[in-house]
């Protein structure tokens, strides 16, 4: 098919096209849109492309990921030559040619097709596609940048909107509060009762206009008058729990992202201060912040250094639900070496919820052995759960300091394990 010159086609011969047409591949439907200058025609063709590609098989994926991979990236010779002509002569024309071929085609290509209906959250679910992918094409994480790139820029947290989620919430949301719980798995609408319900029970939700009611994320929250050593205390509420106006402690229990295609974008910092400065402003007598958190990389990495260490492979063979104190006392200085001197090729800790907490500000207050002898709290880290205390005086100090030399902040407690 001849290219098309879509300066010269009048909106309703275009539309008609556009409409009833259907021969265009979706590479040639980018191209026209990369072609089009008219935003008419741009939105037509978003949604043309976005269309198409929710048709695709996942091997027709893989092909279209390619073409964004081969066909938009940047054109290294035309950076070239916008670097000299800036650099003979920098002036604003020529700085804005050298940011625009800077970039790569594809983050173009994206914003113009974010034009359609729904446009975000297609996109959204695109990039979920996309991290898949990248399990067997990893060269997809060229893509996958300006993904990320972009969706910082559009889930800015300043466009994000804090809700309060209880049971009078409508039901097609709370049944989204079943589904993409990711920490302690809601089995039916009772359970999620017992969650809301109760007045020392709360849940947060953060949405974003793009998304209508589909939360980005949400949190769960218990009123206590302790920090838990295990999420059975929290899960296996009490009828006669005191009053929250007598609560002193607030534990954020559950911390569910709702979209694997917004993974990396964070929103982590601004959710937990925004909650709990929200707690503290209705109960002034709260002093504590703190959370009940799952060890999802230990049991792994355990695993694997027991392949290597025969005290390791001992320890990690011994341990069960009803394990000794002696053991649990072992297990205990083993995580303690976990959390703060395992890391990852970037310096950073091994485990993901670590990192997440520890770059909000957090500190590593307490490891609990056998915080959640659950069959799927052994599997993934032998029943072991961590306390990362947030005091909100020192959240931001805690986060420079974190980032800026990647230390590791915990209780006096924790560090004495490691002399043990």
């Amino acid at each position: 098919m001849p290219s098309l010159r879509l300066d010269r086609w009048t909106p309703s011969a275009l539309r008609k096209h556009l409409l009833n047409e259907e021969t265009e591949s979706i590479a040639s439907l980018c191209k026209m849109m990369m072609e089009s200058d008219g935003e008419y025609s741009s939105l037509l063709l978003a949604e043309r492309i976005l269309a198409a590609y929710e048709a695709l098989s996942e091997a027709e994926r893989i092909e279209f990921f390619n073409i964004l991979f081969e066909d938009y990236d940047i054109d290294i010779e035309e950076v070239k030559t916008a670097i000299d002509e800036y650099e003979a002569k920098p002036n604003a024309y020529n700085l804005v040619r050298l940011t625009t071929v800077s970039e790569p085609r594809r983050q173009e290509l994206l914003r113009r097709i974010n034009l359609s209906a729904n446009g975000t959250r297609r996109l959204v679910k695109m990039r979920e596609h996309l991290l898949t992918a990248m399990r067997d094409h990893p060269q997809f994480k060229r893509i996958d940048t300006d993904f990320h790139h972009l969706f910082s820029a559009w889930f800015n947290r300043g466009f994000l909107v804090m809700e309060p989620l209880d049971w009078t919430t409508p039901a097609h949301i709370l049944e989204k509060i079943i589904a993409y719980e990711a920490v302690h798995e809601i089995e039916s609408w009772s359970e999620l009762r017992r969650r809301l319900e109760p007045a020392d029970r709360y849940c947060y939700g953060f949405f974003h206009p793009s998304m209508g009611d589909d939360p980005l994320v949400f949190v769960e929250v218990a009123l206590t008058d302790h920090i838990p050593s295990s999420i059975g205390e929290i899960l296996q509420r009490e009828d006669d729990t005191e009053l929250p106006e007598n609560a002193s402690c607030a534990i954020f229990y559950s911390i569910s992202n709702c979209h694997r295609g917004l993974a990396g974008v964070s929103f982590g910092n601004f959710l937990i201060k925004q909650v709990a400065t929200s707690m503290k402003l209705r109960f002034p007598q709260l002093k504590t912040f703190s959370t009940i958190s799952p060890a999802p990389g230990f049991r792994r990495w355990l695993d694997a250094a027991a392949a290597q260490d025969e005290e390791l492979m001992g320890i990690a063979s011994e341990f069960s639900a009803d394990a000794s104190e002696e053991v649990c006392g072992k297990l205990e200085k083993v995580a303690a070496q976990y959390f703060l001197q395992q890391k990852n090729d970037r310096n950073k800790p091994l485990d993901p919820v670590a990192r997440f907490h520890l770059k909000n500000g957090a500190i590593l207050e307490r490891i609990n052995i056998l915080g959640n002898p659950s069959t799927k709290g052994m599997k993934d880290s032998l029943g072991t759960m961590v306390n990362y205390v947030y005091d909100l005086s020192r959240v931001e100090h805690n986060h420079e300091n974190y980032v800026r030399s990647d230390k590791v902040i915990c209780s006096s407690q924790v560090k004495k394990l490691l002399k043990k």
